[in-house]
């Protein structure tokens, strides 16, 4: 193969999907560039015999975007490198794990490239999440994207694997930085499309092995290894068969997990569900959905879903698993484990405390200390774009009454809740005053009388 080509687009913002813009990086001393990378990239096919597996297939030419944030001062650069698999579910590129690990990625110096990976974000076609067919950046901005081009969902994986061994090389827009870990992240169908590159193409050895694995919100399924000249279709993907990861893992992963992506009907994680390994974590979240506030912000009216949307803290917990990804990978220790959400034997239902909220999984001070019930399960006649969001629910007087005495009650709890979560490695100390300032006195103080001067 012939080495890629990285061609700089103009200055400009990136077309990119995003609510939260996340932190100022100007101000952090990051730049922001864009640009088209062109080459060719083998596609994988099912392997002959029963045994599974994949074989390569053929190649063909492509011309896909990414989208780099780095430190511009190359000597504060920690050199770890997130690369995120973007999600095309709405129709357009997204940038989900970004949004929530932004504040982790600028304070360590790391580097975040956006790889525009699927034909859908590339050449448009019709969304997983209904709505109408989108023309991706190709049409949307001709002058800026026009000869973007795209052989299919089946070339995908060797075109993700291939930018990022050629920025881990030095090549293109990285080339003055020097990269000694490159860490792999995605949410929701770009989880899935992790999940075959680990389990499915990985192993063939004719793609990059990436230093770790961040799978964030996957479900009981692999995403395939698709089509030529098409993209995934999202719903069979569904009903495939479960997907728990290969035992002879070569590198780290933590798998972040929410109640929607254990037990809703379109992903149903608890079908593929298994125990921790010498490189597997899997960290299921209790008190939160595969999207939330944090991911919608002052939009979330917008979306009229029939209840407020979660607000659980999982942004904390996935900035935790990227560390923990950072110094494993380095074998400087391994991740603590986590139990999971504690399942009722059918396998239809969440156990819950008195409250509401569900018992077990990954705990921060939001379910610790509760003021309110917290689900990734909305409810049944939410549309699908709100049944992702779960919901959020009042807590009724007398049972807040009864779980809080007084404001100060309140407060010294949720901080025990908050230094817990920290001590137990599923929250980061540099993420205490955030936490501590996500409280909610105001709730506790209207009904049991305010703070007592």
């Amino acid at each position: 193969m012939s080495p890629l080509t990285f061609r700089p687009l103009p200055p400009g913002p990136p077309q990119l999907a995003a609510v939260s813009p996340g932190p100022d990086l100007a101000a952090a001393g990051f730049a922001e560039t864009e640009y088209v990378v062109s080459g060719t990239a083998w596609r994988h096919v099912a392997a002959p015999g029963p045994d599974g597996g994949a074989v390569r297939g053929d190649e063909a030419s492509f011309a896909t975007r990414i989208v780099v944030r780095a430190p511009v001062d190359v000597a504060s650069f920690s050199g770890v490198v997130v690369v995120e698999w973007l999600n095309v579910s709405s129709g357009s590129d997204a940038a989900p794990d970004y949004t929530y690990l932004a504040e982790e990625i600028v304070r360590r110096r790391h580097a975040w490239v956006g790889v525009s990976a699927q034909q859908l974000g590339v050449v448009g076609g019709r969304p997983s999440i209904g709505g109408d067919p989108s023309t991706g950046l190709a049409g949307s901005d001709p002058a800026r994207y026009g000869d973007l081009t795209h052989p299919g969902d089946a070339y995908s994986y060797d075109m993700f694997g291939r930018i990022a061994a050629a920025l881990g090389r030095g090549a293109g827009p990285l080339a003055e930085h020097p990269v000694t870990r490159l860490i792999a992240v995605g949410e929701s169908q770009s989880a899935f499309a992790l999940t075959t590159y680990i389990n499915t193409v990985v192993p063939t050895g004719d793609v990059f092995e990436f230093d770790a694995y961040l799978v964030h919100s996957r479900g009981r399924a692999e995403l395939g290894l698709g089509d030529v000249g098409r993209p995934h279709d999202l719903d069979a993907v569904r009903s495939g068969p479960p997907a728990p990861f290969r035992g002879d893992l070569r590198a780290p992963v933590i798998v972040v997990q929410t109640e929607t992506d254990v037990l809703s009907s379109r992903f149903r994680y608890v079908d593929a569900r298994q125990e921790d390994g010498p490189l597997l974590r899997v960290w299921e979240v209790a008190g939160t959905a595969h999207a939330d506030l944090w991911q919608i912000g002052e939009f979330e009216s917008l979306l009229g879903c029939p209840e407020p949307v979660n607000r659980g803290q999982q942004a904390y917990v996935l900035r935790a698993a990227l560390r923990s990804l950072e110094t494993w990978a380095a074998g400087e220790g391994a991740p603590p484990a986590a139990e999971g959400l504690a399942v009722e034997p059918d396998q239809d239902r969440f156990e819950v405390d008195a409250v509401g909220n569900v018992r077990g999984g990954v705990r921060t001070p939001c379910v610790d200390a509760p003021v309110q019930v917290l689900t990734g399960l909305a409810p049944p006649d939410a549309s699908v774009l709100c049944s992702l969001f779960g919901a959020t629910r009042e807590l009724a007087d007398d049972v807040l009454r009864a779980r809080h005495r007084s404001v100060e009650h309140y407060l010294e709890e949720y901080a025990a809740a908050t230094d817990a979560a920290i001590a137990a490695g599923f929250v980061l100390p540099e993420d205490r005053v955030a936490l501590l300032a996500e409280a909610r006195p105001d709730l506790v103080a209207a009904t049991v009388g305010p703070p007592r001067s």
